[in-house]
């Protein structure tokens, strides 16, 4: 099951009821009636409760900031969101040239609605340099390959955003499970990315699983995903597949603290992060 709760307005706070199908509005029709300054209403199948879900949110500011240089940035290398209220209807997206350096360009983007903000962002674009230091210390699990997990069900009691994508979790820990780990495992994939950017795809898959300390649950209760700090260690590539690992490092006083690594079918890591939730329970 995912869990979440019926009536708050927070991102990642969603109905415990299983939904009916939905209209599917691909990331790429939701990011393409996307245009910087003029209100825009999530589609119904991203919606994580009244808001929008916050892979979403993160991949509609991306798209928001690459359209501030038509000739091309160079690729994402980290970005920061903080989720401050719904994205919802009517809201408007902004984005701001920060600095442009010889390598680097930053960027900031604000998505509000009205004249509350919703979602504060700033990204970091990079190319690559020459440098004698190389190394990766961050370990892909030892998993079978996605055709070995079973997907989960059609009618599983999900949240709308879910419909977009396919996840087959590895191993007994799941949402809800009260798995003694605060961790939860999963390949997962896009059911339709074909014309979307790598990195906007990926920060739109990237957020899809539940909080880690939600393997601990043994009963629904709400959560609130506050901010998202995110590393892309290499330039983002299509893959029809990513293996995700989610692990809560602390849990205290009504917030947990996790980290983020995002695998391709390559066996690459191509994303690291960390999110403080909000957990009411």
């Amino acid at each position: 099951m995912i869990p979440t709760s019926s009536s708050d307005t927070r991102k990642g706070s969603e109905s415990t009821l299983a939904l009916p199908p939905l209209d599917m509005i691909s990331l790429a029709q939701a990011l393409d009636t996307l245009a910087p300054g003029v209100p825009y209403s999530p589609p119904a199948n991203w919606l994580q409760g009244r808001t929008a879900y916050g892979g979403l949110s993160a991949a509609m500011a991306h798209h928001v900031a690459l359209r501030l240089d038509p000739a091309g940035l160079p690729p994402l290398k980290a970005a920061q969101f903080s989720f401050i209220g719904p994205v919802a209807d009517a809201t408007r997206f902004e984005a701001e040239l920060l600095r442009r350096g010889k390598s680097v360009t930053q960027v900031g983007v604000d998505a509000r609605v009205g004249d509350a903000l919703a979602m504060r962002a700033s990204f970091v674009f990079g190319s690559p340099r020459s440098s004698t230091i190389w190394h990766d210390k961050v370990q892909r699990p030892d998993v079978q390959a996605p055709n070995h997990y079973r997907s989960l069900p059609g009618d599983h009691p999900a949240p709308g955003h879910f419909q977009n994508f396919d996840v087959r979790f590895v191993g007994d820990a799941t949402p809800v499970s009260g798995s003694p780990e605060p961790q939860l495992l999963a390949w997962v994939r896009l059911k339709e990315s074909e014309g979307v950017h790598p990195a906007s795809a990926l920060l739109a898959l990237a957020d899809c699983l539940p909080p880690a300390s939600m393997a601990c649950f043994t009963a629904p209760a709400p959560i609130s995903s506050m901010t998202w700090c995110v590393d892309f260690p290499c330039p983002a590539a299509p893959s029809e597949w990513f293996l995700q690992r989610s692990r809560s490092l602390v849990a205290a006083d009504g917030y947990s603290f996790q980290l983020m690594d995002v695998w391709n079918e390559r066996g690459e890591l191509v994303l690291l992060s960390t999110q403080t939730v909000a957990i009411f329970v």
